[in-house]
């Protein structure tokens, strides 16, 4: 654990070298919506490469930038694509971001993720927001001594999703006319699909949506003692009895395509969250 500590104060040691910028809200883009990236009036990017101990993102859609700057008004600490435990990267190396940004000044965190619907109810392009989730991904990045300045040993996971943050975010899509659907998230640790069984068998645990990224993020942000708003696209079906083949491609167009709605989502909820909350 004094690695991992090293490890946060090189990281925020470079960062605050090239800007005194101090953000509220970290900010994590998942596959197919790193261009709201693009939407931040930058003060900083500094490539994951350029930043000691971060791994660098192979996934399709993920860029691998930090970015400090505003969106909605608030001070962001954006995260241009994520790191996935099937990239062959241990769960302290996906989460070390989260740690930098809390580090940093970073009270709040937004994740986003792109996932597939095993809710009949859900169809690709539905935006989605997380209020519970189960970790099926066999690890958990907080197992081994705990750091008691980085948080308690024994984090409680009764509202992992912030509901006041749930509420506002309701607010902001009926102000919108945006459709946004509550659900149960569970993540899994890929690189594969599942399997019909497999998504029988995670439906029948009581999850609505599936990924392979998010719940280590949430669990290292807890544990840090930030509030968390989780969003998520619906980029394919995931209906047993009519299951085809994914295709990235198809995934990260569908996704793209949600981008203006979560953008609006997005911008919106930072806007309405009072300052300081």
């Amino acid at each position: 654990m004094s690695d991992l500590w090293t490890q946060i104060e090189d990281a925020t040691r470079l960062i605050r070298g090239r800007t005194d910028f101090v953000p509220e809200f970290g900010l994590i883009l998942g596959t197919g919506l790193g261009d709201l990236a693009g939407k931040i009036d930058a003060v900083c990017t500094i490539p994951f490469g350029e930043i000691p101990h971060f791994a660098t993102s192979t996934a399709t859609g993920h860029q691998g930038n930090l970015i400090l700057g505003v969106l909605g008004g608030r001070n962001v600490i954006a995260m241009q694509g994520r790191l996935h435990y099937y990239e062959g990267y241990s769960m302290q190396q996906i989460t070390l971001p989260v740690r930098v940004m809390r580090a940093l000044g970073a009270s709040s965190l937004i994740m986003s993720n792109a996932v597939g619907g095993m809710n009949p109810h859900l169809e690709p392009g539905d935006i989605t927001v997380i209020t519970d989730h189960i970790n099926f991904m066999g690890d958990n990045p907080l197992i081994g001594p705990n750091d008691d300045r980085l948080g308690k040993r024994f984090p409680d996971m009764s509202e992992p999703y912030d509901r006041a943050y749930l509420a506002t975010v309701e607010a902001v899509s009926l102000a919108e006319r945006i459709p946004l659907k509550r659900v149960v998230y569970v993540a899994v640790a890929g690189p594969n699909l599942e399997t019909a069984a497999e998504y029988r068998f995670l439906r029948a645990f009581g999850a609505d949506t599936v990924g392979m990224s998010s719940v280590p993020e949430c669990l290292v942000a807890v544990h840090a003692g930030m509030r968390i708003l989780g969003l998520s696209v619906v980029t394919d079906s995931c209906f047993p009895d009519a299951l085809k083949p994914a295709v990235v491609e198809e995934i990260i167009k569908v996704a793209n395509g949600a981008q203006p709605r979560f953008e609006a989502l997005v911008t919106g909820f930072l806007r309405r969250v009072p300052a300081g909350d």
